[in-house]
């Protein structure tokens, strides 16, 4: 089992309970919810909404990394996540997740109040990512992908899917430990939708369980995805919420210890429910 993390007073004790990572997007481009919460009044508002609903993580991105999403400027994204990390630093004390594969923007933001470093390239994209973690002393995702987000739906040809996530997270894993970056400090992700396809997508929750022998807690990101909209034929992705949970579900049930939702409320009885089926209590008959 992963060792215990301790972020802003709040103790991660792995395999006890499922965590949620709420979703923040502040960005007018992001798949489900882009434009919603792109004021800080707004993000601020929804902020609190997914603590109260039962959030452990609120995870700020101001990047959209939907397939097609072009790159901003690392300006503008530093304008968009500093102007709403200030204000919910300010206001609330649950632990902040910054999502961006930018060592300048990651170091912005611990210093603004947030906690945790969630870089979607697992380190690959900008080279002083690592290291300038490893001096901030926080923890950080390492998402696995192929291409950006631009690229990544052409690069869907694996000889091996799971064998080739399973060498790429444990590569940089030993990267970042390399680069001084506590073994116990480290999340892996799967990364649903980032260069998988439809069959892909499925086989990743089928098989998570390979990722337990890497030794670190494992986030799964299924909220509304669109391997969920072909199930059920639903185009509308704030309309995804039954299949998410399903999806959530089934991640609980092979080994996911962080579920990276926008629905919060909803996957919080999801996970309460999940966890008290699936989690071993030596105290219960």
């Amino acid at each position: 089992m992963p060792s215990n993390l301790i972020i802003r007073g709040r103790c991660f004790d792995w395999g006890q309970r499922t965590y949620l990572m709420g979703v923040l997007n502040v960005t007018p481009d992001s798949f489900s919810d882009g434009g919603d919460f792109n004021s800080v009044a707004a993000a601020l508002i929804q902020a609190k909404t997914l603590v109260a609903a039962g959030a452990d993580i609120i995870d700020i991105g101001g990047q959209s990394t939907r397939p097609g999403a072009a790159q901003i400027s690392v300006a503008e994204e530093l304008e968009r996540v500093l102007s709403v990390l200030q204000v919910l630093r300010k206001e609330m004390d649950v632990p902040i997740s910054v999502d961006t594969t930018r060592a300048v923007v990651a170091k912005a933001s611990i210093e603004a109040g947030a906690d945790i470093v969630n870089d979607i390239s697992g380190g690959t994209f900008d080279l002083e990512m690592l290291s300038t973690v490893a001096k901030l002393n926080v923890p950080i995702i390492l998402m696995h992908m192929r291409g950006n987000p631009e690229t990544m739906n052409q690069l869907t040809d694996y000889q091996d899917l799971m064998g080739e996530i399973y060498s790429f997270l444990a590569r940089q894993i030993a990267a970042a430990t390399d680069a001084g970056i506590g073994f116990e400090k480290i999340i892996i992700d799967p990364g649903i939708g980032f260069a998988k396809n439809y069959e892909q997508n499925l086989e990743i929750f089928r098989r998570l369980r390979k990722l337990t022998k890497l030794n670190c807690p494992i986030l799964i990101g299924p909220s509304r995805k669109s391997f969920i909209g072909r199930i059920l034929d639903q185009p509308d992705a704030k309309a995804r919420v039954w299949g998410t949970a399903a999806a959530c579900s089934a991640a609980i049930f092979n080994g996911a210890d962080i579920l990276r939702v926008h629905d919060v409320k909803e996957m919080r009885d999801v996970s309460l429910v999940a966890d008290a089926l699936v989690r071993h209590s030596p105290h219960r008959d």
